[in-house]
């Protein structure tokens, strides 16, 4: 009777489910909600001035908190993802990202945000931004490629290095021609920390910094960049040069966060949000909220939570059981600090104006869904790694 109970399908299904729930990585887990729910009231107080309709303040807040529930879904269904499959599938999952990449350029699909051509329009007013599910689709195609190594060999063929490289390049160039240059540099800074990880030769990481640099260097003196797109990038070095124009934005981001002083003005409150001073202060600029409004208490906790994150996702590369674990995970370290950095450094005056989000805090459907794919992911590579060491 015992053995026809320990084979019933049903008590093997409790158990594994039991054992997922249990295997959780919970710090990552609460840290990333808690960020999120910071966020998300962020958002509100940034949306009521100039985002909510008239009819209904707290439209924008809803709006945002469906693309919050649908992203913690495609999260919760990453970590669920068998990893064999994971890894077989990841060539059609990158086919299908690039497929969407070109979306934009067809008539009547594509549109453009602030001189970026990287959105497709959606019924209901609704916009998807490829590249954002690009950045999962490239790690996963260049963990694949480098981590498939002989068992005699303790690096990755050069073969397999200049393919993996031009599996990160090929998205690179379209987001390029699409002008969103945040997402070009957080790609490369992916491509580079795996490519380093995977235990390549000295001379790919060194080449790769040179090349990086002599491109950014050839597209501005060819004029491939945008002249917008070169005077947000070089504003941070003189932001006093032109404050109406390209340093606009960083001038008023330091007036915000200067004067909310420790304690802030109070949620709701800041003169510089609510009186429309900072442009786009729920997407990019959403780091003034927190200072201007909660002061720097508030935005040592936002970035102590984004600390945690970024702890629990390096602990999950080091844990990882096989190389392909390990450079899925390297590759959201690299994206997720890269772009936190990015985004809070430029509303700091210390970084370039490049328009990217802060993860699990901005607004914006697609950054927000292909995060919680990404903590999604995470959860996956150490589950795997607390299964086989069991």
């Amino acid at each position: 009777m015992s053995g026809i109970l320990a084979s019933d399908p049903g008590t093997h299904t409790l158990t594994k489910q039991r054992g997922y729930w249990r295997d959780l990585d919970w710090i990552l887990l609460i840290a990333a909600m808690a960020t999120t729910i910071f966020g998300s009231m962020l958002v509100w107080s940034a949306s009521r001035a100039d985002m909510a309709s008239d009819s209904d303040p707290q439209s924008y807040l809803k709006r945002h908190l469906i693309n919050v529930v649908v992203g913690i879904a495609l999260g919760w269904v990453a970590s669920r993802l068998d990893y064999r499959w994971l890894r077989a599938y990841t060539p059609f999952i990158y086919g299908a990202s690039v497929f969407l990449l070109l979306m934009p350029f067809l008539p009547g699909l594509g549109t453009t945000i602030a001189g970026a051509r990287a959105w497709i329009d959606l019924p209901g007013g609704l916009t998807l931004q490829p590249s954002e599910f690009a950045k999962v689709a490239v790690i996963l195609m260049m963990a694949v490629l480098l981590s498939e190594k002989r068992d005699i060999e303790s690096e990755p063929r050069d073969r397999d290095v200049l393919m993996a490289f031009g599996v990160a390049v090929l998205p690179i160039l379209i987001i390029l021609v699409q002008n969103d240059t945040g997402t070009v540099l957080i790609l490369g800074s992916v491509a580079l920390s795996i490519i380093a990880v995977s235990g390549a030769r000295t001379r790919w990481v060194i080449g790769l910094i040179g090349g990086a640099v002599v491109g950014v260097l050839l597209a501005i003196q060819l004029g491939l960049l945008k002249e917008y797109q070169v005077q947000r990038l070089t504003s941070f070095i003189n932001p006093t040069e032109d404050v109406t124009s390209a340093a606009y934005n960083a001038n008023q981001a330091r007036i915000a966060i200067g004067g909310g002083g420790w304690t802030g003005y109070g949620l709701f409150e800041g003169p510089q949000t609510q009186g429309k001073f900072v442009p786009v202060n729920e997407s990019d600029f959403i780091y003034t909220v927190v200072g201007e409004e909660l002061g720097f208490i508030g935005s040592a906790v936002l970035i102590a939570l984004l600390a945690i994150i970024l702890w629990r996702a390096v602990m999950i590369a080091f844990r990882a059981d096989d190389m392909f674990g390990r450079l899925v995970a390297t590759g959201i370290v690299a994206w997720l600090a890269f772009q936190m950095f990015e985004n809070i450094g430029m509303s700091l005056g210390i970084m370039p104006i490049t328009g990217i989000p802060l993860p699990l805090v901005s607004a914006g459907g697609t950054s927000m869904m292909a995060t919680w794919v990404a903590v999604g992911l995470l959860q996956n590579v150490r589950l795997h790694a607390v299964r086989a060491g069991a």
